[in-house]
């Protein structure tokens, strides 16, 4: 005989069961998650593991290893684990166990319960350098948000040095597709967003002063004019010299930038450091001063005539 409150009563306990298993699968994922996050950092002096060996809780609870990187375990003894990973610390551990004789087949398992580096180094062209806190799971785009951005002169990688020094990761910031590499950064590790090569226009032109190269790193003679608005009038386009510093020496080259900018020469390559000389042609300062007096002295035998 069909009864409502029957149904709804075995409706009410599938629904808890059903969050149940949910909690339990989130619970197991989050477990992995946090175990292939520990597989791939390094163990150093002053973590702290939380260390289970199955069926014996004398030996199972957290211990911190000293400054030099060692580990003292009952019955165990000390074990030097600096440098190592989750899981190479696991077999050494039930390698220790199991060769003194006092456990057959140790299943010892092992998570890290804190770092001794509990934040990430932002550091190089970056708004606001500091260390950021790691909690949880971030990638590079998160921790340069936090330090509000890039500044104009960044370049286009980011060195991701890991926390226990054996390597350093070179990211490409922007790559000309537009995609962005967006790894995953660890506690202790260090950012360092690299500067932008930098070039110089001096002279007579318009507005001289240093401009940061695009994030390929790649300026023309042309393009760095164009950033100082252009030479004056009173330029002399064919004596301009492009200045390159290399190691101890310095070395000019004559640009004829006339020649340039009819298509006649190359629109050189420049480099980091490198320096556009455009002097003042002294034949064209001459007329224009003379251009200005005629203007001035003109001015004045007007309003000379009208007295």
């Amino acid at each position: 005989m069909f009864s409502p409150m029957r149904e709804c009563r075995k409706l009410k306990i599938l629904i808890a069961c059903a969050v149940a298993v949910l909690a339990i699968v989130i619970r197991l994922s989050a477990d992995d998650a946090s175990r292939t996050r520990d597989a791939v950092l390094h163990i150093a002096g002053g973590d702290l593991l939380e260390i289970n060996v199955f069926d014996v809780p004398e030996l199972s609870g957290k211990f911190r290893l000293s400054n030099s990187g060692t580990l003292s375990l009952p019955l165990a003894g000390e074990l030097q684990l600096q440098g190592m990973t989750v899981q190479q610390v696991e077999q050494a551990i039930a390698r220790q166990l199991r060769d003194g004789g006092y456990l057959r087949d140790p299943q010892v398992s092992v998570l890290v319960a804190e770092f001794a580096t509990q934040g990430v180094s932002v550091l190089g062209e970056v708004k606001k350098p500091g260390i950021y806190p790691s909690a949880g799971t971030h990638r590079l785009l998160d921790y340069l948000s936090m330090a509000e951005g890039l500044t104009p002169l960044a370049g286009s990688h980011a060195n991701i040095t890991h926390r226990d020094n054996s390597s350093v990761q070179r990211i490409e910031l922007k790559s000309k597709g537009g995609a962005r590499e967006n790894p995953e950064v660890y506690s202790g590790d260090t950012v360092l967003v690299e500067r932008a090569g930098v070039v110089y226009v001096v002279g007579d032109v318009a507005r001289p002063g240093g401009f940061p190269m695009d994030q390929d790193n790649r300026l023309t003679v042309l393009q760095a004019l164009a950033l100082a608005q252009g030479a004056n009038r009173t330029a002399s386009l064919k004596s301009a010299k492009l200045i390159r510093t290399t190691g101890n020496s310095r070395t000019e080259v004559p640009i004829n930038l006339s020649s340039v900018l009819a298509s006649k020469s190359p629109d050189l390559q420049l480099q980091d450091e490198d320096i556009l000389f455009v002097p003042t042609s002294a034949a064209k300062s001459a007329m224009k001063r003379g251009l200005e007096a005629g203007v001035q002295a003109a001015v004045g035998v007007v309003i000379y005539g009208r007295y």
